[in-house]
């Protein structure tokens, strides 16, 4: 997350009773837009909807982030080099979709990133997204090799749209292995838009790429128009 540093006064607080979020154009050049509120089903939702995420650590308040430029992925643009191609034809990795959630978001909160201290996925956010996989919103894609969870990734699906949170990799290539699945998967469906949140090394190799903030609400925009299809992916 990034290093930030705000007075509680200039930044709107939610209520807790209160679903609606301040003007997107409020938030501050990070992408910070408001704190507090909670971790609920319909606010989650409504914040997605909104162009808008939660992003905090321990010992903070609920954030909330909307930040410009927007990083995306657009499934037709997806980036898979030679070596990566032998790879997923070579049978190394076996990819499934929504068979262990629990799982993979409690990896992605443990597995050590280089340059990373620490995590942002909290008690509170395994709870919430948790209980949005429940409610057929949240999805996992897993990596097994030899039997074993090797890597993967989480987020949330809306219409035509799929949120990214977090990928994890105990093993080389096994997260891109998830990615590549989960772009094959929404692509198959008819999604079109990928939301990577923010910029990494990692997701710029694969296509990700940064949109205005206005572009990237009307992307969204039309990909709500889809029907959302809640429930497990596992079929």
């Amino acid at each position: 997350m990034p290093s930030v540093q705000f007075h509680m006064a200039v930044v709107p607080e939610i209520l807790t009773d209160e679903l609606d979020f301040p003007p997107l154009e409020t938030a501050d050049p990070d992408g910070l837009l408001a704190l507090g509120g909670d971790l609920g089903v319909e606010r989650l939702i409504c914040a997605y909807e909104n162009g808008i995420f939660p992003w905090y650590a321990e010992g903070y308040p609920i954030l909330w982030w909307s930040p410009d430029p927007r990083y995306v992925l657009f499934p037709d643009r997806l980036r898979i080099s030679a070596s990566m191609q032998r790879i997923m034809k070579s049978g190394r990795f076996e990819v499934t979709l929504d068979s262990d959630f629990e799982s993979v978001i409690n990896a992605c909160r443990s597995v050590p990133r280089p340059g990373q201290e620490g995590t942002w996925i909290t008690d509170d956010m395994v709870s919430a997204y948790s209980h949005l996989h429940e409610q057929g919103y949240a999805h996992s894609v897993e990596t097994w090799h030899m039997g074993k969870l090797a890597g993967g990734l989480y987020g949330v699906s809306l219409g035509g749209a799929f949120f990214g949170e977090s990928m994890f990799a105990r093993e080389s290539n096994a997260s891109k292995a998830a990615l590549i699945q989960l772009v094959d998967h929404l692509a198959a469906s008819g999604a079109s838009l990928i939301d990577c949140q923010v910029q990494t090394n990692h997701l710029d190799s694969l296509g990700a790429e940064p949109v205005p903030r206005s572009r990237f609400l009307e992307l969204l925009k039309d990909a709500l128009t889809m029907e959302t299809r809640r429930g497990s992916w596992a079929a």
